[in-house]
């Protein structure tokens, strides 16, 4: 993902879609209908990571689904869903949050995410993201959607931020 430190250090709140980006957009149904998805283990330890470093997180998602809320409740992630308007959401998440939209990192793979990336400050799409969404995002992982995406961006941000602390340090240091 090529954001730069400034940008990832100033990140605080990631607002991350659901299908596509915690999942790798495979659904599997049984005989009596229930649905139920893969993801990527590893995500829960970066997300803790995130949450350490006080960034805040949430889930964002068009449809509502057990699945889905199951997973955030694993995670500790804040989640809404059956959300038709992304875009309001969010704007209405960061007022709530006292967060500026400019230091919101949204996460997304398909067109129904677009008016969200155009809200947000850093708009990132999954590396097996929708073509028609590139023109939309500042970025993209290197990971696709449930195949590590998530723990991708954790890294990134926890990473930055260590280095501008650690920048910081330094430069309390050089001036004593």
């Amino acid at each position: 993902m090529n954001i730069s430190r400034q940008l990832l250090s100033a990140v605080e709140l990631v607002v991350f879609d659901f299908d596509g980006v915690f999942t790798d957009n495979t659904v599997f149904v049984d005989q009596e209908g229930k649905e139920s998805v893969r993801c990527w283990r590893s995500d829960g330890l970066g997300l803790s990571r995130l949450r350490d470093s006080g960034v805040k997180t949430f889930i964002i998602s068009t449809e509502a689904n057990p699945v889905v809320s199951a997973r955030a409740k694993k995670l500790k992630i804040d989640c809404l869903q059956a959300i038709e308007d992304k875009a309001a959401a969010i704007l209405s998440t960061c007022r709530n949050l006292g967060v500026d939209p400019a230091q919101t990192l949204f996460v997304g793979n398909d067109i129904n995410d677009i008016p969200a990336f155009k809200v947000v400050g850093l708009p990132v799409a999954v590396a097996d993201a929708y073509p028609d969404v590139l023109p939309y995002v500042i970025a993209s992982t290197a990971k696709p959607g449930g195949f590590g995406a998530v723990r991708e961006i954790c890294d990134a941000i926890v990473q930055a931020k260590q280095a501008e602390s650690k920048a910081e340090e330094d430069m309390i240091h050089v001036s004593r």
